[in-house]
């Protein structure tokens, strides 16, 4: 019985060395290995989520190789390209062109002795990850609007660096109604002292005895993303704000600082006090498509920016608490409905993100004096390559 253990145990010790021969001290020519592995494409900054993955470094105890690709890459006709133990030999040939598109190509090592082989299997996965992408606002790019010089705009800062119109406001209809007041009188006006750097300040104003005769008796400082119609201001002014720019991310939460005081009386349309009414604020963003069923463009209003069913998502502070300190928000945004990845692709959506120092001021009714200053606002959003 002994016997007969010690001759299994020889034979195994001896088939042990033998199966590691090739992966420890191997002899000269035993080796059969892949040590690296790499794909040379045209713009590897658009094909690899970094540069460095197009190289792929092999170790003994590897049969798989895998690239992770972006999520549009072309992977049906590549040409990776192997270093091999030295002497040793590859089929298909190293630099052969296949297509990976139909799953992993598989390889096969000879070594140099021609006794030894290994097989690989290489993969290219185009591969869908979330990346977080931050947009900053910080209102710190304003100037009195050049053809009149009278009131505030205030610029974006665009990817390139250079200066964008994304931010609109009504400070041009209230130069209708108040042509003698100043630039610092205006509804929106910046605040220098923000929470850091410059602010802007959205103050609801009185629009004297014009606005009062036209039964717009006063108007709540705004600032919006999208454009502002001064010719319908007067006859239609829910149309003249347009909310919205083409987006081509998915929004995720919205944040920033904010500071609020109510004014001291809420009026009615017809400036009537109302009792026990105290002046809330508006801070929210929308995401919506901006094609209706009929495939017509179409942008949301001071009528339905809050319930168009085109809206997809809605980021709302909802109650905005008078503080007179800087105070930060931060919202998720609540989606209605799936993102049309293709639609987002080719921008179908639009994005309006929406202040109102009075929330009913749409309506005219609220509170004169009423006043929301806002800094460092963020769009957090997500995107898929």
């Amino acid at each position: 019985m002994f016997k007969s253990y010690y001759i299994i145990g020889v034979f195994s010790l001896l088939n042990a060395l033998l199966c590691t021969s090739c992966f420890g001290d191997e002899p000269d020519g035993c080796e059969a290995d892949i040590e690296t592995a790499i794909l040379h494409v045209a713009q590897p900054e658009n094909f690899f989520f970094q540069v460095t993955d197009s190289l792929q470094v092999v170790f003994s105890t590897d049969s798989v190789i895998t690239f992770a690709v972006r999520g549009d890459a072309d992977v049906s006709a590549l040409s990776p390209v192997f270093t091999l133990s030295s002497g040793a030999t590859i089929s298909p040939a190293s630099g052969s062109t296949h297509d990976f598109s139909q799953g992993p190509v598989s390889y096969t090592v000879t070594s140099q002795d021609g006794r030894w082989q290994r097989h690989y299997r290489v993969n290219v996965v185009p591969t869908l990850v979330t990346v977080n992408d931050t947009l900053r606002y910080d209102f710190e790019h304003f100037e009195l609007e050049p053809s009149t010089g009278r009131f505030y705009m205030w610029h974006n800062t665009l990817p390139d660096g250079t200066l964008g119109n994304d931010w609109a406001t009504a400070n041009d209809g209230f130069r209708i109604s108040m042509s003698t007041a100043m630039a610092e009188d205006y509804p929106t006006t910046p605040l220098l002292a923000g929470y850091d750097g410059a602010a802007v300040c959205l103050t609801t104003r009185d629009t004297g005895p014009f606005g009062h005769m036209a039964n717009k008796r006063l108007a709540a400082g705004n600032m919006y993303l999208g454009t502002f119609d001064l010719k319908i201001a007067m006859s239609d002014h829910l149309h003249a704000t347009r909310f919205g720019i083409p987006f081509t991310d998915r929004p995720d939460r919205f944040t920033g600082y904010y500071t609020y005081e109510p004014g001291p009386t809420v009026q009615d349309f017809f400036g009537n006090p109302i009792a026990g009414r105290v002046d809330s604020a508006n801070v929210y963003a929308v995401f919506y498509r901006n094609h209706d069923a009929a495939g017509n463009e179409t942008v949301l209003y001071g009528d339905n920016v809050l319930s168009s069913d085109l809206i997809v998502a809605v980021a709302n502070m909802g109650y905005v608490a008078p503080t007179t300190t800087w105070t930060p928000w931060d919202v998720k945004f609540e989606y209605r409905e799936e993102i049309d990845e293709q639609l987002l692709a080719n921008r179908g959506y639009n994005l309006a993100i929406v202040f109102s120092s009075s929330g009913a001021g749409g309506s005219f009714i609220g509170a004169i004096g009423s006043r929301l200053c806002v800094d460092k606002v963020r769009l957090i959003c997500t995107r898929e390559e």
